[in-house]
């Protein structure tokens, strides 16, 4: 069973609940300091490390919340797709150019960085060639889909 079949994504409960959750996701990016570009440039140049531990605090959270949850007898047991790692390495490229991942960009926005509207648009033109390439270089199957 995937959550979406327990709540449907576009419910009004699930939206509701949805608000306030990002709106403390990127309250709390802003107060870590994932908003700031020279912060962020820090961390990927292992000049400080604050963010880069809390970046894994987050993961080793998640892991163990997904563990405990169960969940991980849901997921499959696959190989890794060769266009995942190619993608984030994409995605790790825009991240250090741009400062910000796409939640954090969200969040610059919300400060009233207006700068991030170019990395939103990164994103948006980033995600729709990839769609309008996938089928003709078959770059996505629904065997190597997860999720």
């Amino acid at each position: 069973m995937t959550p979406t079949a327990v709540v449907p994504s576009t419910s009004p409960a699930r939206q509701l609940v949805s608000l306030p959750l990002g709106i403390a996701l990127g309250y709390s990016l802003s107060r870590i300091g994932f908003t700031d570009y020279s912060e962020v440039h820090r961390m990927f140049v292992f000049a400080d490390l604050r963010l880069f531990l809390v970046f894994m605090g987050a993961v080793l959270v998640t892991g163990i919340g997904t563990a405990a949850l169960g969940r991980w007898r849901t997921l499959p047991n696959k190989r890794i797709h060769r266009g995942a790692v190619v993608g984030g390495v994409l995605f790790g490229l825009g991240w250090a150019i741009a400062g910000a991942c796409p939640g954090a960009a969200l969040a610059q926005l919300g400060e009233g960085k207006l700068y991030a509207l170019v990395t939103l648009v990164g994103i948006a033109l980033g995600t729709t060639a990839f769609h309008a390439l996938a089928g003709r270089f078959r770059l996505l199957r629904s065997e190597d889909a997860c999720g």
